[in-house]
């Protein structure tokens, strides 16, 4: 990911960028699967997540064994973030069993720099993570904790969350209208055009709020 950030930063993606324009061109570069499915959504409306997916895999248990921690691999992979990084959590969602996210978590992942988390499970502790302003998307609410009802059972490895693949290093974008994964290997060019065609939409609107027809600003410019 290092040609990404080579000539641009995560703060200046955060304020550039927004998810809408980065599905229009992984559309046009024949990747349209890559926007979560629309039940994901952010807790605090006005975030932005931007930064590079660590990935965990749950799966739903129905025993716990004694002596067994099953925080083990969750622990890992919280202690193990590194500032711009984000916590990808599948939970094969939607769900109402599996919790992965709570204010603790939040805390820990806060302090090392991680840029956010995004989950098809559900978060719990919400008022809390809304004080400390960490972004954090998700595929619902509820107060359950995940002992003896799921574990993280692989982290670091491919998984499918909400539909769109994500692996280990992709570029994770968040914000009001949802969630989009760029796989990494095409994020230099995405974020590259995304940006071209912001400009477009920029120069679209200035001649839109002027009076011009939405036709002929679109011949123009080709965007809409």
């Amino acid at each position: 990911m290092s040609g990404l950030l080579d000539a641009f930063d995560l703060e200046t993606l955060r304020t550039k960028l927004y998810s809408a324009v980065l599905s229009d061109v992984l559309d046009e570069l024949g990747a349209p699967n890559q926007a979560l499915k629309p039940f994901v959504r952010p807790l605090d409306e006005a975030s932005i997540l931007c930064g590079f997916a660590r990935t965990g895999l749950y799966m739903k248990r129905y025993h716990l064994p004694e002596g067994h921690n099953p925080y083990a691999l969750e622990m890992d992979l919280i202690d193990s973030l590194q500032p711009g990084e984000v916590a990808v959590l599948g939970c094969d969602g939607p769900t109402d069993r599996i919790a992965p996210w709570g204010e603790l978590l939040t805390t820990a992942s806060k302090v090392r720099g991680a840029a956010g988390c995004l989950t098809d499970g559900l978060v719990r502790d919400i008022r809390r993570i809304k004080e400390l302003g960490f972004p954090v998307f998700h595929g619902g609410i509820g107060p359950l904790d995940t002992k003896g009802r799921a574990e993280m059972m692989a982290m670091d490895e491919p998984i499918e969350i909400a539909g769109a693949r994500v692996e280990p290093g992709d570029f994770v974008f968040g914000d009001a209208d949802g969630a989009v994964v760029v796989p990494k290997a095409m994020a230099p060019e995405v974020v590259r055009r995304a940006l071209a065609k912001i400009e477009a939409e920029d120069t679209t609107r200035e001649e839109l709020l002027a009076g011009a027809s939405l036709r002929s600003v679109f011949e123009r410019h080709g965007v809409l």
